[in-house]
């Protein structure tokens, strides 16, 4: 099986003036299910190259087996300072896309017209999608291949509007985000994450 793994290429929480990223864990988790089911990876990110990491992800709290497994792994570290472009990635050449959390893809994969294209290619493809935490941002302006928000009819799990009064939550962008999502597409549900 050959899975593609999107990350986030962006760098700041909003006007925070906080770093952010993608979370390591919720690279890592699937990273190594993957890997230890025999799959080949290959990772992709907007802007190819190392993608910024989350560094509250690195804390001691957050750190797991696995990712600590991870950090110690030359192959994976390896393969995280070079990933693809996503511009250069095609469906074709995959089974499933995965796209693991963080806050950075509210921001870029959110918008970025090539993960946007890449979704719904292999929603047009019958192809499974795995995307976790805040990466469902990336759905934002993904349509079905008849046109139709992809999340139209669908129930989401995803941060309310007041999950910004979470010292850990990404505030103003989680709030835009959900609204959005709730403007554009019906039968939206929103739950506290």
């Amino acid at each position: 099986m050959k899975v593609l793994m999107v990350i986030t290429s962006h760098d700041q929480l909003g006007n925070t003036g906080r770093k952010t990223g993608f979370w390591l864990e919720e690279l890592a988790a699937p990273y190594y299910v993957f890997k230890d089911s025999g799959a080949e990876i290959t990772l992709a990110s907007p802007k190819g190259g190392r993608p910024p990491l989350d560094p509250k992800s690195n804390e001691p709290e957050f750190r797991t087996d696995l990712t600590l497994r991870f950090e110690k792994d030359a192959a994976a570290e390896a393969q995280l300072d070079k990933t693809l472009r996503l511009d250069s990635v095609k469906q074709e050449n995959f089974d499933t896309v995965f796209y693991p959390g963080g806050h950075g893809p509210m921001w870029d994969l959110a918008e970025d017209k090539h993960s946007i294209k890449l979704i719904e290619s292999f929603l047009a493809a019958g192809k499974p999608i795995g995307i976790v935490c805040h990466s469902t941002g990336a759905l934002h302006h993904v349509k079905t291949p008849d046109g139709k928000p992809l999340v139209q009819g669908k129930e989401v799990t995803g941060f309310t509007n007041v999950t910004g009064q979470n010292p850990h939550s990404s505030g103003p962008a989680a709030k835009t985000l959900m609204a959005a999502v709730k403007q554009k597409a019906t039968g939206v549900t929103a739950r506290a994450s």
